[in-house]
């Protein structure tokens, strides 16, 4: 029939674009336009009390185009409670806020899966950042290693796990930002890495983020020995973003040259990292037109590069969306930042039992998986929050429904919901600052059994660039 016709050319047109939508959607590693913003240490609230400004479930810098991956920070012990790693993701999920998984230091974080999956739909890749400051990420030998490589897909990635920190989701890769602790084992991790994923139904990605004093003090030897996908090249030292000018010092031309002749892999790209405000590292901010036209002209000339990195993203939310400023100066477009519409909350009558949770309280501080009653329903905290009432606008509560128990506790805010118990604003943290020096690999390894639990609240660490 000519309707049928008409019907099967149509369906066939829109599953057409549709796909031609999607194919543009997804992150594609060759292009020199790519935004890279690291994600987990509310590097805001470290040095700001404005609490509107801390850092938001993932889901949130995931509502436009700008962001093109979120390496999440920090795996910072690789050998903690039960011989697994740890893990710390400030204010969005801890040990101390959402406790563990029993006989390991791994944080109950399955509630981030939903926002994890929900930025990679729409073709961002989310990977995990091991190292960060802490001494807490070494091997004592290729084999060890190896096993390590194991765990972490077992844990994060295409493996499979009862201790899932991040629940079924799973992360696009593994990124190196190994700042001290050693350099032994390293090539072998990522060569297991690989070996696990050949063969894999996606993609899996591999990246790094050495200091810019070539070659970096602890990557060095592995970016020469085992093939990257990409580095995110840290410009705050002598070398970094406030020397651009200096020919001495300034020195892209040099990881260009390695990309090209020295990596294994020869598509390697490489970013600029750079501080995405004043206060998110101790030195290398420079403004967003100045980073902009340092881009562009680094890419003019030197074919390995692959786009810019940030540090971090509240940081650049926080810095009147810095990050939507890099991105026009990438693309040469126009990106207007998105604002979500809030949702009505929806309701499932009967399943929530209140017995023992505290009311809400509009001062308290909650974060995700907190929950409290509120007229006579029980919620869930999706995320941080302070002051949005349950069911209104803000959309950062999800109804259990109407509580089944009368035993509603009075309005004491829990202690996993005090202003006390919320990581990364300690004055560890407040305190944190970010140094240009360039430590050298220690001779000797630190002791590498620290777990959250001896660290007690100081959950934020001082980085040469990064902080956890």
């Amino acid at each position: 029939m000519v309707f049928s016709s008409r019907f099967t050319t149509l369906l066939s047109g829109c599953l057409l674009f549709a796909a031609n939508v999607l194919q543009t959607a997804a992150f594609d590693n060759s292009r020199n336009d790519n935004l890279a913003v690291y994600y987990g240490q509310n590097s805001y609230g470290a040095t700001h009390s404005d609490q509107g400004g801390w850092q938001k479930n993932l889901a949130n810098y995931c509502q436009d185009d700008t962001i093109n991956v979120f390496p999440i920070a920090f795996l910072h012990v690789f050998f903690s409670t039960g011989g697994l790693p740890a893990i710390d993701l400030a204010n969005t999920c801890s040990a101390n806020v959402q406790g563990v998984f029993p006989g390991t230091a791994l944080p109950k974080c399955q509630f981030l899966a939903s926002d994890i999956k929900a930025c990679q739909a729409k073709g961002k890749i989310i990977t995990l950042s091991l190292g960060g400051a802490t001494g807490g990420a070494y091997f004592t030998g290729d084999a060890q290693a190896r096993t390590f490589a194991e765990t972490v897909w077992n844990l994060f990635l295409g493996g499979s796990s009862s201790t899932r920190p991040f629940g079924d989701a799973v992360l696009d890769g593994v990124d190196l930002d190994i700042e001290g602790g050693g350099t032994n084992g390293y090539a072998a991790f990522v060569t297991r890495i690989r070996e696990l994923s050949n063969g894999a139904s996606k993609k899996y990605y591999v990246t790094a983020a050495p200091q810019c004093p070539y070659p970096d003090a602890y990557l060095g030897a592995v970016l020469n020995a085992v093939a990257f996908d990409a580095v995110y090249v840290q410009y705050n030292n002598w070398c970094g973003l406030q020397n651009y000018n200096n020919a001495n010092a300034w020195n892209f031309g040099q990881w260009d040259t390695w990309a090209k002749t020295v990596a294994v892999n020869k598509n390697v790209k490489v970013y600029i990292g750079a501080p995405a405000s004043p206060t998110a590292a101790g030195s290398g901010y420079v403004d967003a037109a100045t980073l902009g036209q340092i881009a562009r002209e680094t890419r003019s000339k030197y074919s390995s590069f692959g786009g810019v990195m940030l540090w971090d993203a509240s940081q650049a939310y926080g810095n009147g969306r810095f990050d939507v400023q890099i991105k026009n100066a990438l693309t040469g477009g126009n990106t207007t930042p998105t604002t979500t519409t809030s949702k009505p909350a929806t309701t499932t009558p009967g399943s929530g039992s209140c017995g023992g949770v505290s009311a809400w309280s509009a001062t308290a501080i909650y974060v995700g998986g907190n929950q409290a009653s509120y007229n006579g329903h029980l919620w869930t905290a999706k995320w941080w929050t302070q002051g949005d009432v349950p069911g209104g606008s803000a959309d950062v509560w999800t109804d259990n429904g109407v509580c089944k128990s009368k035993a509603v506790a009075t309005a004491n805010v829990p202690a996993a919901a005090t202003p006390a118990n919320v990581p990364a604003i300690t004055t560890a943290a407040a305190a944190a600052k970010a140094t240009d020096s360039v430590p050298k690999p220690s001779a000797s390894p630190s002791d590498n059994s620290t777990s959250d639990a001896k660290d007690g609240a100081k959950n934020v660490r001082s980085s040469r660039f990064f902080k956890l």
